[in-house]
């Protein structure tokens, strides 16, 4: 509780206090940022929103803080209420296709067998708790897993002539293995990738999402390339594990996605740890002088979850690997929220895109 004073309280003298916290990823003022909303004063009382541009925000808590000292300087203030609410940025689209989807993040590796499914299933739950409204894209169209570590194997019957996607742990995924047999293969050149992740994009009932994660299939072909020439992509999150081949393999997924133009995230180590060592995803970003966003560690419980349909962050959701994948969901939020943010022409100060 803030100490009493009979001064009134106005508007301008809390907006001018609120504009010395600084939102710290931006480094820029919540006031000039216009994310202090709904001001309401009631004598002492002061209660605003904060429109954070990621629910998944990882730093709400300093902003918080710095809010409650800053007004704690304005006299006549006796009681300060923090409400929280978020608007992610739309990223700028130049076509039809994914015009729902405010941001959409790839899920890559270069090479099979590096849990990228995992990865792309855990974050997309993580982010789903923080509010955000989202959707997982099975891209791997001749492997397709999602469904089996979602626990769902059907998707609701087609609406408007358009399929409906699954959806469970508030993330909603459409993926070519609700189409086929268990035992089918699918032997199909590029051409009709191209036109299957087309049509996992335009035919289905997305609805609108804040994240739209797409897990790609391994290597640096079709598929990856029908992605980024169908739609614009927010940028790309590459997985590894410890050892030298496996980021041998993902550094040529960030060079593919350089000539493809599509923004690199950062790079995430999966599997670390234990036998398989650690510390190749780190310097593979420090090397390409991109973000390194963590390690999840090798644990059986990843394994277990994923093969029960109910993913760690759901089964174990207090476990260290649940919290590693909240902790690179929230810090994959913040850059994706300072790309768009670059890319809506808002100012962004340069050293917050390494």
């Amino acid at each position: 509780m803030l100490k009493r004073n009979n001064n009134a309280v106005t508007k301008e003298a809390v907006m001018a206090a609120m504009s010395t916290v600084i939102e710290p990823e931006l480094h820029r003022d919540l006031v000039s940022l216009n994310m202090v909303r709904d001001l309401k004063i009631d004598g002492g009382d002061v209660t605003f929103t904060i429109m954070l541009t990621t629910p998944a925000c990882p730093l709400k808590g300093k902003m918080e803080a710095d809010s409650r000292a800053a007004l704690a300087q304005v006299p006549g203030i006796t009681n300060v209420t923090v409400k929280w609410d978020s608007n992610v940025p739309r990223h700028q689209h130049t076509s039809d296709v994914g015009k729902n989807f405010r941001t959409t993040i790839a899920v890559a590796s270069g090479k099979g067998g590096v849990g990228k499914s995992t990865v792309s299933v855990n974050l997309a739950i993580s982010l789903a708790k923080t509010g955000a409204r989202v959707g997982l894209l099975d891209a791997d169209i001749l492997g397709p897993n999602i469904p089996m570590m979602m626990g769902v194997d059907t998707m609701p019957p087609p609406r408007d002539r358009k399929m409906v996607p699954a959806e469970n742990y508030g993330v909603k995924f459409i993926s070519t293995a609700f189409l086929m047999r268990p035992d089918q293969a699918l032997v199909w050149r590029g051409p009709m990738l191209h036109s299957a992740i087309r049509q996992l994009l335009v035919d289905v009932a997305w609805g609108e999402l804040d994240y739209l994660i797409v897990d790609l299939p391994p290597g640096t072909g079709d598929a990856q390339l029908s992605l980024a020439q169908t739609m614009p992509l927010t940028g790309t999150v590459i997985v590894t594990q410890p050892m030298a081949v496996a980021a041998g393999d993902a550094l040529r997924a960030i060079k593919m996605f350089e000539q493809l133009n599509v923004p690199i995230l950062g790079v995430v180590e999966n599997m670390s740890g234990d036998f398989f060592g650690t510390g190749a995803g780190e310097k593979l970003a420090e090397s390409n002088d991109v973000p390194y966003f963590g390690a999840i560690p090798l644990d059986a419980q990843i394994r277990i979850g994923g093969d029960a349909g109910e993913p760690v962050t759901v089964f174990a959701e207090t476990s260290p690997s649940a919290q590693a994948f909240a902790d690179i969901a929230a810090l994959i939020a913040a850059k994706v929220s300072v790309l768009t943010l670059m890319d809506r022409g808002n100012f962004v100060p340069i050293e917050m895109i390494g």
